[in-house]
């Protein structure tokens, strides 16, 4: 809208040059031309500013979007190493933390098998019956910290945000939604381009498309679904 309306007072100033220079007494034309002219470039130098910020912001976003949302994916994993062992979600970053440094996930091999089924054979007057059952064996465990984060320790730092404003932190949500384990990560766009021009950051807020990060913040998982996955198109990570 802002660039709309300077290309039309653009337009209107060259129909008023024209309108001068046809209608104005010849003496007054030389200044009236100048400043006219003058109007003219500063409004297309802010039309030229105007494309390009926005070109500036979105190059920006991008980069610091890719960074939130690797760290995203880190809670992500961690959280779902988290739940296999302990069966639910943790909305405490220290205890996820905790979890990746000393925790181990067991690697697990389901396989059938036949018993005796006591009712049915004392039901059928001591005639052996047999039921199928399922039994897990644990063969190994591995290390979230080693398989997860490859022996670097910036797990540690897995609640900082780590881009835009000083010291933001992510928000961790973690509950239950009928039978089901869910949790939420998330941060405010606002957060990540703290410094930007608030307009542009108003805008990126409102995105709803295909190929953008939806909604008003960049979130992995959901509190309000039974969901894991991140509110970004593939093409801002290389980790998925």
């Amino acid at each position: 809208m802002v660039i709309l309306a300077i290309v039309l007072i653009i337009v209107l100033t060259i129909v008023i040059v024209w309108a001068i220079d046809k209608f104005v007494p010849k003496k007054l034309k030389p200044v009236i031309n100048i400043v006219l002219w003058g109007l003219i470039v500063f409004l297309a130098y802010i039309t030229y500013m105007s494309v390009y910020k926005e070109i500036q912001f979105n190059q920006l976003k991008k980069e610091r979007f890719a960074v939130v949302i690797d760290r995203l994916i880190d809670i992500r994993d961690s959280q779902l190493a988290y739940k296999n062992v302990n069966g639910k979600y943790t909305d405490s970053f220290e205890t996820l933390i905790n979890f990746v440094e000393n925790g181990k996930v067991p690697i697990t091999q389901r396989r059938d098998t036949l018993v005796l089924d006591e009712e049915r054979t004392k039901a059928f007057g001591g005639v052996e019956t047999m039921k199928t059952i399922t039994l897990i064996d644990t063969l190994d465990y591995w290390s979230p910290k080693d398989s997860l984060f490859d022996g670097s320790d910036r797990y540690k730092k897995m609640m900082d945000v780590g881009i835009g404003k000083e010291g933001a932190k992510f928000t961790l949500k973690a509950g239950r939604l009928e039978e089901f384990s869910v949790f939420e990560a998330s941060v405010d766009k606002a957060i990540v381009l703290d410094d930007q021009e608030k307009y542009l950051i108003e805008k990126e807020k409102q995105v709803m498309s295909v190929d953008g990060v939806n909604g008003p913040a960049l979130k992995v998982g959901s509190m309000e679904e039974v969901f894991t996955k991140g509110n970004w198109p593939k093409s801002y990570t290389n980790k998925e």
